[in-house]
């Protein structure tokens, strides 16, 4: 059982996007788990797929979630909330995080994962200082960051928990910047925290603009399905799930003040993964058509990171823990849920008055 069958109160930042939902909807199988989640609701946030777990469980577990609007920028209020909750456990995955968006409006990026991770850093140090010192010693700060801050990797070398920190992007520079925040307060102020920096994920519920539901949509659109450059940028991805289960882990077995590089040993060209996008697709609609052709090679974006790769030897020989799932299995899984749940796409889009022509009229 998670946490040792010892009972949790449990903070999750940003628990209204992609991964903060999905590490909640795992959370919520546990019976020994309070959950609050903290989450500002900004353009990419959504609780419906919390919302459909918790119509699927007993009323005992439906108690142990709450939901509290709050921004990270907003210290005053999240010391409040972390006062009157009282976490065991926080994990703090509140950020902005598409790469095109920081281009496009950086200072937002520097708000958000700067000073909002500043802001929860003192909240919770404050609070951890109140603390008992059993309390204190089982508290933990998950910071969950990603692979972009150590920038391009060349040959064939990896990224690992020794790798420099080189971010080419403003996106990736924000999250260095609260990286190397999370490390500090630990090394000043002994703030128990664990950092884990993430490869490209994706499945089920994930906003469209990214790679993955981009492609999809367009397909399913007819549309042109646009590439950066010529598409031979390398990114090792992984399912959404299993980096769940590793934050899971590192928060019940990880050490304090280390960090853990979590990956799902899969590299694969951004062209192979659309071609592989389009072939599922023609499979399942068998309808003749070669959606391989709606490829659209597009201007490449400014400082376009060519290669992400993880080691996760350190993951798997401290924690024991290695993504279970197969990429081609799980692709296909979610190209069949994007296909299943188009109106939620269209939503989500529309809410957060998503511009350009990334989805357009989607065609059945």
């Amino acid at each position: 059982m998670i946490f040792k069958n010892e009972s949790k109160k449990i903070l999750v930042t940003g628990g209204a996007g992609f991964i903060g939902s999905a590490l909640i909807r795992k959370l919520l199988d546990f019976n020994n788990c309070d959950i609050l989640n903290l989450d500002k609701y900004g353009y990419a946030s959504d609780l419906t797929s919390i919302k459909r777990k918790l119509n699927n469980l007993e009323s005992i577990n439906k108690n142990k979630y709450q939901f509290s609007k709050v921004d990270l920028c907003d210290s005053n209020l999240v010391q409040d909330v972390i006062n009157n909750f009282k976490p065991d456990i926080i994990f703090n995955l509140a950020a902005e995080t598409h790469v095109d968006r920081s281009i496009d409006n950086p200072s937002s990026f520097i708000q958000n994962n700067i000073v909002g991770t500043y802001n929860l850093l003192e909240s919770t140090l404050k609070f951890w200082n109140s603390l008992k010192k059993e309390k204190k010693t089982s508290f933990r700060l998950i910071h969950v960051s990603t692979d972009e801050v150590f920038g391009s990797i060349d040959g064939n070398v990896k990224f690992n928990e020794k790798s420099p920190y080189l971010p080419n992007s403003p996106y990736s520079a924000s999250k260095a910047s609260s990286d190397h925040l999370v490390r500090a307060w630990h090394m000043t102020y002994n703030l128990p925290v664990i950092i884990t920096n993430c490869s490209n994920n994706f499945g089920p519920w994930q906003f469209p603009d990214k790679l993955i539901p981009n492609t999809i949509l367009k397909a399913l659109a007819l549309q042109k399905i646009p590439v950066y450059g010529k598409g031979e940028n390398i990114r090792d991805w992984l399912f959404v799930d299993d980096h769940v289960d590793a934050l899971i882990i590192a928060a019940q077995n990880g050490t304090s003040g280390s960090n853990y590089c979590i990956g799902g040993e899969c590299e694969r060209k951004n062209i192979e993964v659309v071609n592989l996008i389009c072939n599922i697709i023609s499979d399942l609609k068998n309808n003749g058509i070669n959606y391989s052709e709606l490829i659209s090679f597009v201007s490449d974006r400014p400082g376009h990171d060519l290669r992400y790769s993880i080691d996760i030897s350190n993951i798997r020989n401290k924690l024991k823990w290695s993504p279970k799932s197969e990429f081609k299995i799980n692709l296909i899984n979610t190209v069949k849920w994007y296909s299943e749940n188009l109106n939620w796409c269209k939503e989500i889009s529309l809410k957060a008055n998503y511009q350009g022509d990334r989805l357009g009229k989607i065609k059945k």
